[in-house]
Parts: C-alpha cells; sequence; structure tokens
C-alpha cells in the first residue's frame, strides 16, 4: 500500500487519526481489568497514585500494542468491513508514523512503569506486548483456527499486571481472574466471528468459522461457556469473594450459556450478535461484582 497518501487538513483529525490506532475501547477494557487486579490485591483502599501511574503505563503499552497490530493487519483491516476505516488501512498515517507512535507510547508505558511502580509489573506488561503483537498477531492469528485461544493468554494478562503493581508479586487470586478472562474470550470472539464470517473469508484469516463450519464453532461457543462458568465460581470457592459475586456469577453465568445453547441450537446473525454484546457485558458485570463485593462484604460481615 502506497503510504505518499495526502495527510488531512487539519491537525484534529491528525490526531484523531492517531488516536484511533489506539483501539480506544478494547483498551479501556484492558485498563478496567487491571484496575480490578488493582483494587483486589488490596484488602483495604489502595494506593491511588500508584494506582493512577499503573493504569498510565498499562495504557500506554496496551495503546502500543493496538497501533502495531494496525501496521501488522493493514492489509488485512482493508478487506474487512468492521476495520477497512482505521488510518493504516486507509493510508491515512505511514508505516513510519505509526511505527513511532508504537515505539514512543510502549517506550513511554515502560518508562512509567519502571520508575514510579515496579520492575516487574513492567517487564509483565512488555511480555504481554510483545505477546499480543508478534505472537499472537504475526504468527499464531493467521496460521491456526486455534489463534484466539492460544493468543487470548495475552488478553488474560491485565488482572496480573494490576495485582503485581500493587503487591510486587503474581498470587493465585491474580491467576485465577487471569484464567476467567482466557477461557472467556473464545466464545466472545467466536460470536463475533460467526457473523462476520465473510469478513475473515475475504481477508484469509483461518477463524473457526472459516476452517471448520459454523455449526462447529457454535457447538465451541457452547462448550466454553459451560468450562468459563465453572472458572467464575473460583473467587468464591477460594475465597476471594462472598455472596453479592456468587449471586452475579450465577445469574450472568447462565444467561450466557442460555445465549450460547440457542445460539448452537437455532442460529442467527442477529443471535449471535446479541451473545457477542452480551459477552462485554458479562465480563464487565462479573469484574463489577468482584470488585463491589470485595469493599461491601467486610461491612456485612
Amino acid at each position: 500500500m502506497s503510504t505518499s497518501l495526502a495527510a488531512p487538513t487539519s491537525r484534529g483529525t491528525r490526531w484523531a487519526q492517531f488516536y484511533a490506532l489506539t483501539k480506544p475501547r478494547v483498551v479501556q477494557l484492558i485498563v478496567f481489568c487491571a484496575l480490578i487486579g488493582m483494587l483486589l490485591a488490596e484488602p483495604g483502599w489502595p494506593d491511588w497514585r500508584t494506582v493512577a501511574l499503573a493504569s498510565l503505563g498499562i495504557w500506554l503499552v496496551a495503546s502500543a500494542a493496538a497501533a502495531f497490530n494496525c501496521i501488522v493487519e493493514q492489509h488485512i483491516d482493508a478487506r474487512m468491513l468492521r476495520t477497512a476505516w482505521r488510518p493504516t488501512a486507509k493510508g491515512q498515517l505511514t508505516n513510519t508514523q505509526t511505527l513511532l507512535f508504537s515505539g514512543l507510547l510502549c517506550a513511554a508505558g515502560c518508562g512509567v512503569l519502571f520508575a514510579t511502580v515496579n520492575a516487574l509489573t513492567m517487564w509483565l506488561t512488555l511480555a504481554t506486548f510483545v505477546g499480543y503483537a508478534i505472537i499472537y498477531t504475526v504468527v499464531l492469528k493467521p496460521l491456526t483456527p486455534q489463534n484466539i485461544v492460544i493468543g487470548g493468554a495475552s488478553g488474560a494478562m491485565p488482572p496480573v499486571l494490576g495485582w503485581a503493581a500493587m503487591r510486587g508479586d503474581t498470587g493465585a487470586e491474580a491467576w485465577i481472574l487471569f484464567l476467567i478472562i482466557f477461557l472467556w474470550t473464545p466464545p466472545h470472539f467466536w460470536a463475533l466471528a460467526l457473523y462476520r464470517v465473510e469478513d475473515y473469508r475475504r481477508a484469509g484469516l483461518p477463524m473457526l468459522p472459516v476452517t471448520h463450519g459454523q455449526e462447529f464453532t457454535r457447538l465451541q461457543v457452547f462448550l466454553y461457556t459451560l468450562v468459563l462458568f465453572a472458572s467464575t465460581l473460583l473467587p468464591f470457592i477460594q475465597g476471594m469473594s462472598g455472596g453479592i459475586y456468587l449471586a452475579a456469577a450465577l445469574v450472568l453465568g447462565v444467561w450466557f450459556i442460555v445465549l450460547a445453547w440457542k445460539l448452537w441450537r437455532e442460529y442467527s446473525d442477529a443471535l449471535a450478535r446479541r451473545t457477542f454484546r452480551f459477552s462485554l457485558w458479562h465480563l464487565s458485570l462479573l469484574f463489577a461484582a468482584l470488585l463491589l463485593d470485595h469493599y461491601l462484604m467486610p461491612w456485612l460481615a
């Protein structure tokens, strides 16, 4: 793709293009999950300076990974309806501009984490960058239909990063949160892939609905929601949470299973969209309930 296209006429538009490279909605969810890890790592109120600086550092590195992803996938993005608008896909930003932007964000984020949080959080966050931007995007995504499953490890790291920021280590509780996100990722993305299958086929990506068909993918979505449901009970079993979280996990988990069952037995694109959108609410509300439980249960005990 040519990198000599004319630049936008306004400075504001240029900033908007760079901001779009960071995939703000995705990064917001990453920072939210990291914040959950930070808050759960402390029995009471945390050191808000550390929380703010750790959130900033993680946000910067996650944004850098998103921008790097846009470079690698620009030709794929250009062939997919849901990503064709990205500045790299449209040729509005050059590879050099995007790479410099990604590098600056990554360096700034690592600097913030190393200087103001701790070295462990910096190294774990950098490893997550490499896992997503290189191992998942460059290696796994174009080669295997299990890309989402294996690559989900990078996406599941934010609570571990948050925990490390506050404690300086990683505990069993942090890895339980990791497991929940890791098992949530396949049904979340495969629900999207089901109704965007032609996009992935046109882009030449071996997503599960393309390589194994719709029915097999629908079954996998359902099976993963069952395993996910079991994993969401671990915080209660392990003693991280109490009744508030347990009630939320039961309601949200059963609802997700019901949607996945319907998706398997009576497929429609509308139901796939509904399942995908609910998956976002599922994770957000589940972690919000965990946080609510963390602060309210001592008062209710």
